[in-house]
């Protein structure tokens, strides 16, 4: 185990032994580097570790240009290197199962040469580098305009346009009367994002889920809002209980929240906030409860469309047969969460 000093002076030495045991993230500018990076060195104080390509992603940051930490040396076949070019150039686009066929690739092929080599999919590299770029256009404050044209973009209006399709609005002064705040900040299960309004918390999530673009989209069409890196008293409760519910620490959020959704949907949250720490329901139970036993699938798709995760428990919801069935944050999280519950009941 390498020390965060040892690290640190290995940063920039051209063959060093430490390539490939470590990921460089820059704080002050949202990019990771490979150990042996030939940018201009970091101040100490700006940077922080990773064993992956995939936490440095997870956690907000973009791979650098100059030394291409997603591709692996020695191994990199011309046609990844092709593809995660064309991602540098245009991080906004899509590029979708079909437009893959039409270069002559086979999806299923690159999707597992980047869940072998990076732990994810091309599609989920894909959307966290979209979400990832978006978030740090405005997050230190700088004007949209230095924004578009430092991230490569020939006009303002262009940017905007890109940055519409992760967000659902172009970030230039519009009509919007209120602002939704959203912070990234890390736990043990991962880093997350958890947006708030005036009202409370509208959204926590894990930066990895999938649904993640599309519920920042509904936020912003429900609400007609903009949604801007920043906090509020409700994050910053939020993170703290968060914290400390993952620690074992805390087994009942007091933070205020502002569920985002339809009347039905709202009244299966608000069912799910009822189930007892360290216990489970089933779907069936659950839709018993709501006086609707034929409707357990209707109260499954509610579930799913939950937007704040843990804080709404949709975690203690498991199948009639005790299968960990669905979740947004992933089975793996869903158990430990379960197991965490039940250590501490």
């Amino acid at each position: 185990m390498f020390t965060f000093e040892e690290k640190y002076a290995a940063i920039g030495k051209s063959g060093s032994h430490f390539e490939g045991m470590f990921i460089t993230a820059v704080k002050s500018t949202g990019i990771f580097c490979r150990p042996s990076c030939r940018a201009k060195k970091p101040r100490i104080e700006n940077v922080e570790f990773f064993n992956t390509t995939d936490e440095a992603i997870k956690h907000g940051y973009r791979p650098c240009k100059i030394c291409k930490p997603m591709e692996p040396k020695g191994k990199t076949p011309d046609y990844i290197k092709m593809l995660i070019e064309l991602l540098h150039s245009e991080p906004y686009n899509k590029i979708k199962d079909s437009d893959l066929k039409n270069l002559g690739l086979e999806p299923n092929h690159i999707r597992r040469w980047f869940k072998q080599n990076h732990s994810m999919t091309f599609q989920s590299y894909q959307r966290m580098l979209r979400l990832n770029s978006g978030f740090q256009q405005i997050q230190h404050g700088d004007s949209i305009t230095k924004s578009a044209f430092e991230n490569g973009f020939d006009s303002l209006s262009g940017f905007n346009e890109s940055y519409k399709k992760v967000f659902g609005y172009a970030p230039t002064k519009n009509k919007e009367t209120s602002v939704v705040v959203i912070e990234r900040f890390t736990t043990q299960l991962g880093a997350m994002y958890i947006a708030a309004t005036e009202k409370g918390v509208c959204l926590l999530e894990f930066t990895d889920r999938r649904m993640l673009e599309s519920e920042l989209k509904d936020i912003r069409k429900r609400l007609k809002c903009a949604i801007l890196p920043g906090s509020n008293q409700h994050t910053s409760l939020g993170i703290s209980e968060v914290n400390r519910f993952l620690k074992g620490e805390l087994k009942k959020f007091t933070v205020e929240l502002d569920p985002l959704g339809t009347e039905f949907q709202k009244k299966v949250w608000a069912l799910l906030i009822r189930i007892p720490y360290g216990k489970t329901w089933s779907y069936l139970e659950q839709a018993k409860k709501l006086n609707m036993p034929k409707s357990v699938r209707a109260v499954a798709n509610a579930n799913g469309m939950n937007k704040i995760a843990l804080i709404i428990p949709c975690h203690r919801v498991i199948g009639s047969n005790g299968n960990l069935t669905g979740y947004g944050g992933g089975i793996p999280r869903k158990k430990w969460l379960l197991e965490l519950e039940q250590s501490k009941n």
